[in-house]
């Protein structure tokens, strides 16, 4: 077993940048397994973290996402079509070939990117087109995400060359004024990445988490026992106010929520769900 001191905080750094997992539990998992950051790797994902593997091997972390709507806005689709390098990404083909794959899972809905590859586009299966334009580009080509949404009145939009996708599901009838509002609103989650709609779609563990870390805080800042979960509360309602879309500031105007500028815009307009994929991510 080696000794926390052995590890180097480049390490740790390292471990991060390949997994996204936190210091700490990097730090921990280079501990556990002597510096071994494969076997660190696996320990973070037996320990549940969700890891993004950014592994070096050939990741095809390039690419374009493009989102979606049809016609009378009751459907919208996002997906990630991933590449090797940003010079394939940026090609013409390559960008057409990404607007055909989310046409046909506008076309045909389907449930996830298994049904989506399965499907055939012109007289073979997207599964086999993939591997054709490997063989044409010489690179790793995949779907990496897909996701569909159905409703009322759904918005698109596309974020700095096709780098990120946004859908946003509103509630009223699809009018001008609200696709300005929906617009605006999938701009706000491109910026500022919310984690849920508002405080009661954040998962509970989440809010454990941050009270208890809240109470940390303020025990740690001095403040008696019997005042932190009262501190640890009013740092809760902070998070709520930077992490969930209806309760941040609009980044237009910081003066209104993002709700306030939704109800402005139209009477009883909200947002009942969005969808945010951001390249290799």
């Amino acid at each position: 077993m080696s000794s926390m001191s052995t590890i180097s905080a480049a390490d740790v750094n390292k471990l991060r940048q390949l997994t996204g997992a936190g210091m700490m539990d990097c730090k921990k998992a280079l501990t556990e397994t002597n510096g071994d950051f494969e076997a660190a790797i696996d320990f973070l994902r037996k320990k549940g973290q969700k890891i993004s593997l950014n592994r070096a091997d050939r990741a095809a972390k390039e690419g374009a996402v493009i989102a979606l709507t049809s016609a009378d806005r009751k459907v919208g689709v996002v997906v990630e079509l991933n590449c090797e390098t940003d010079f394939v990404a940026k090609n013409e083909d390559f960008v057409k070939f990404a607007n055909e794959i989310a046409n046909l899972a506008l076309t045909n809905q389907p449930a996830d990117v298994n049904a989506l590859k399965a499907l055939n586009i012109g007289s073979i299966s997207l599964e086999q087109k993939l591997l054709d334009e490997m063989g044409k580009t010489g690179e790793k080509m995949d779907i990496s995400k897909y996701e569909i949404v159905k409703g009322n009145n759904v918005v698109a939009y596309i974020h700095a060359g096709n780098r990120m996708g946004v859908l946003v599901e509103m509630n009223n009838e699809p009018s001008d004024a609200n696709m300005a509002a929906g617009k605006d609103t999938a701009m706000q989650i491109a910026a500022m990445n919310p984690i849920a709609l508002n405080e009661t779609q954040v998962p509970q563990e989440t809010i454990t988490r941050e009270i208890e870390v809240g109470k940390e805080q303020a025990i740690a800042e001095g403040k008696p026992a019997e005042m932190a979960e009262k501190i640890a509360q009013g740092r809760l309602n902070k998070f709520y106010k930077e992490y969930t879309l209806l309760n941040q500031e609009f980044v237009k105007d910081g003066s209104k929520t993002v709700a306030k500028m939704l109800a402005d815009a139209e009477a009883g307009l909200t947002v009942l769900s969005f969808k945010r994929i951001a390249l290799g991510a």
